[in-house]
């Protein structure tokens, strides 16, 4: 507590001292005498920002002025009405130099009067100098030279060097420069005015630079720029960011140590509209035998140049009605040659199509401190800091780099099919060239952009390697993946993110894609050969996507719905073929009780199906939970169809698998022998029960049964049953199978009176291929107020209850046909 109250004692008596200086400095007087042929005059004028409420005034000759002026062989007493003048006035230091009428007072510039004459406010000396268009002035700076400053930028010590040069009547800003940086001279001619800008709290009792004298130099103006060492220097042209002047010319020299290396970069730069000539940059190179080497504005400027070298800005002939406008900004940055500089790299695109690398920094965050560039140079010469290649051409590179590392590549290739009755079937490698991973870089991302024409071909994507989606489960740890995701305009989905070490043998998406393959370690390089992936055109299908999944025997095999926490299109539909081996059972569990889904419009379903006995499963995913685990013992589809979700409630579906070794217990075995042995006896004696029958009716020679016969009563008589049944309780409307050419055989007959083969309403079993296409989801269709199905919701796929009554055709089982009956009314009678 003691050292506290001494601190708060220490700094009231500093505040209090701090009162006392000002109080006495405001009372105190000053006195300016300016000598005659001075050319000094002395201005002391109220200061830019208003006035504060409170007033204060110069008191001159016992009056109260607002501004006073000190001519040459005139002397002052004054002093102010406030404490504070600082807050209130400047004081302008003004020297005209002539050497027009007679001789220059070159050398080191004084400040006159000194500083310690002058009252506490800021300061501004200004020096004028006029002089011949034959006659050039420098002006030279001392160590620790100038910086140049753009504008809106402040100087950390207060102190501003303002330098303007002269075209006729006309004044041209040269440029605004802070301490400590390289500007060591700047070169004029015709005149200079040079304003140096002091703080009131600043104690400098020298101007820093002098005036020499120069032949003309036929431009208007040359900076010189020093480099003792690694640095950067910024610079801009004459009133920038205002037009660079007509049809002008102005020149960097740049003074290299030998054993570093200059690049130069534009920051900012417009051009004008040009009526004669051309704007350019040209530069006198050392070593160079085509000096000088002229480059437009857009182009990549030069870099890894050693030595000294000049950089000049030519103007032209602007357009008077619409001139434009042309300035620069550009950066000088001076390193260390780096090892990879030397080295040349052969980039080798030109048996590739619709291809680009791009090398360009990564980003980081910006330091205060100096920071060695990293420029990708194109024939040794041409450097920047990005560069990008296209296809069709070899290029030679080399990389000004201390570090490496701060770079990255990004490449991007387009395959597409137009006509698809060239693309069909085709396939294409999606590997990245060799000459790319060659390169001293990390490759970032390198996609390609896959397009078919819309509703003629899909895209089949076969890795190298099965792949693994990545999950919160079941990350990926391997240096790169794969980004899958449509390419369609005005559609979000992505597929997800896969890399190689899984169970997924195939992606078949409907439309437009883009794969990206994204590194995510150094370690790319070695695994590099573990990537690659096949591109197939394939027939159009409907669905977005369908995924091919072999489980693995140790794993468990996760996997999510496209667009995973974002939620499924609305309307779309996506499957997931599960191929189970043999000699294996699958495990399939949700890990969600629901999906979460819930629809503005349309119904969301899920199906699994078996695809050997084609038996399947619909669930209602917004009414009903998902199923609970079950056990497959053949492939199997699993598949989702989406509604019209309403905002945040979207279809979310997570899953695994696993395979387990398929294990047959003996009591099965036992039962199925037994069971198929008395199964074998039971159908021996139907066969015999079948034979005897066909023999008692060949020996009967009344009309063939199954064929109308007008004169035999079609009646059954009536017994008495035991039990009486409706006809919905009884099976009087079950048929056996009945052959086709026994129903009617009247109407089959033809002139001739032989009998015709049915051509329509007969019944054939679907004799395609099976198990190669999902299943078809049900018809989407307008959400009902219950959660189970109406007969009115199901499709025509799913007969109901009263479609089914009439008749129902039992499977053959005594051998008496091969067709069933199509036609399920009862017939007619002959002359109704």
């Amino acid at each position: 507590m003691a050292g506290q109250n001494c601190g708060v004692t220490i700094a009231l008596l500093g505040v209090l001292l701090l009162g006392a200086v000002r109080l006495l400095r405001g009372a105190e007087a000053s006195e300016i005498a300016l000598p005659h042929g001075s050319g000094i005059t002395v201005f002391i004028k109220p200061g830019t920002p208003p006035l504060p409420v409170k007033p204060c005034y110069i008191i001159s000759s016992k009056r109260h002025k607002t501004s006073l002026t000190i001519k040459p062989g005139e002397k002052e007493v004054f002093s102010f009405s406030c404490h504070d003048p600082e807050n209130h006035f400047v004081v302008e230091i003004q020297k005209n130099i002539d050497c027009m009428s007679g001789p220059c007072p070159f050398g080191e510039v004084q400040l006159q009067p000194s500083t310690s004459a002058l009252p506490t406010l800021n300061r501004t000396f200004i020096w004028e100098v006029k002089a011949h268009k034959s006659i050039g002035l420098e002006l030279q700076f001392a160590i620790p030279r100038l910086r140049q400053i753009g504008p809106g930028e402040s100087c950390p010590d207060g102190v501003t060097h303002s330098i303007s040069g002269r075209i006729d009547a006309t004044a041209v800003k040269i440029g605004t420069f802070c301490s400590n940086g390289t500007v060591s001279r700047i070169k004029m001619q015709e005149g200079v005015k040079m304003a140096l800008h002091l703080p009131w709290f600043h104690n400098r009792n020298v101007s820093g630079f002098g005036i020499a004298n120069r032949s003309s130099i036929k431009r208007l103006c040359i900076i010189e720029s020093v480099f003792e060492g690694e640095g950067s220097a910024t610079l801009m042209s004459a009133n920038y960011p205002d037009g660079f002047p007509e049809d002008e010319l102005m020149t960097w020299q740049f003074v290299i140590p030998a054993h570093l290396r200059a690049s130069v970069s534009f920051l900012h730069f417009n051009v004008s509209n040009c009526e004669k000539k051309e704007e350019r940059v040209e530069y006198y190179i050392p070593g160079s035998t085509t000096n000088p080497e002229v480059f437009r504005l857009e182009d990549k400027q030069p870099g890894n140049m050693a030595g000294n070298f000049n950089l000049s800005l030519q103007g032209c002939d602007q357009d008077a009605q619409n001139p434009g406008i042309l300035r620069l900004q550009f950066q000088v940055l001076v390193q260390h040659p780096q090892n990879e500089s030397n080295k040349i790299y052969l980039v080798d695109l030109s048996n590739e199509q619709a291809m680009s690398l791009t090398i360009e920094p990564r980003p980081i965050k910006l330091s205060r401190k100096f920071v060695p560039g990293c420029f990708v140079c194109l024939d040794s010469r041409t450097c920047s800091t990005n560069l990008t290649l296209t296809s069709g051409s070899k290029h030679k590179i080399s990389f000004l780099c201390d570090n490496l590392t701060r770079l990255w590549m990004n490449a991007e290739k387009t395959i597409s099919c137009m006509d698809h009755r060239y693309c069909h079937r085709r396939s294409h490698s999606l590997q990245v060239p060799g000459d790319i991973l060659q390169l001293p870089v990390q490759l970032h991302d390198f996609s390609w952009k896959l397009l078919v024409p819309k509703d003629r071909l899909s895209l089949a994507l076969v890795p190298a390697q099965k792949l693994q989606q990545h999950t919160q489960e079941k990350v990926c740890n391997t240096s790169f993946s794969y980004l899958v995701a449509s390419a369609v305009p005005g559609q979000e989905l992505y597929f997800g993110f896969f890399c190689p070490g899984g169970s997924i043998e195939q992606i078949q998406v409907k439309q437009n894609i883009s794969v990206t393959l994204r590194t995510f370690a150094p370690s790319f390089r070695q695994e590099a050969t573990r990537q690659g992936l096949t591109v197939s055109f394939i027939p159009f299908f409907k669905e977005e996507g369908v995924f091919t999944v072999t489980p693995d025997t140790k794993n468990k095999v996760y996997l999510r719905s496209p667009n995973w926490d974002r939620g499924l299109p609305s309307l779309t539909s996506v499957s997931w073929n599960i191929s189970v081996p043999s000699n294996q059972v699958a495990y399939l569990t949700f890990l969600k009780e629901r999906t979460g889904v819930v629809c503005q419009t349309g119904r969301a379903f899920m199906i699994i199906q078996e695809q050997r006995s084609k038996a399947e499963e619909i669930f209602s995913l917004e009414d009903e939970v998902l199923p609970k685990p079950s056990f497959h013992h053949h492939s199997f589809w699993v598949n989702i169809s989406n509604c019209s979700p309403v905002s945040g409630k979207q279809l979310d579906l997570f899953f695994w698998v696993l395979l387990t070794p398929r294990t047959t217990d003996l009591t099965v075995i036992i039962i199925v022998v037994v069971g198929g042995g008395a199964l074998l006896l039971f159908a021996l004696g139907l066969i015999i029960c079948f034979v005897k029958k066909n023999r008692k009716k060949k020996k009967n020679k009344g009309p063939p049964v199954g064929i109308y016969n007008g004169n035999i009563n079609t009646q059954m008589p009536m017994q008495p049953k035991k039990c009486q049944k409706g006809r919905k309780d009884s099976d009087s409307h079950v048929y056996d199978v009945i052959d086709d050419t026994m129903v009617y055989g009247h109407l089959l007959q033809d002139s001739n009176g032989s009998f015709l083969k049915p051509e329509v309403d007969t019944y054939r079993p679907f004799q395609g291929p099976t198990g190669d296409c999902p299943p078809s989801p049900p018809p989407i269709c307008s959400r009902a107020p219950t959660a189970k199905l109406t007969t009115d919701e199901l499709s025509p796929g799913f007969p109901t209850e009263s479609e089914t009554e009439p008749y129902t055709f039992s499977h053959p089982n005594n051998g008496s046909t091969d067709v069933p009956l199509l036609d399920t009314h009862e017939p007619e009678e002959p002359g109704e």
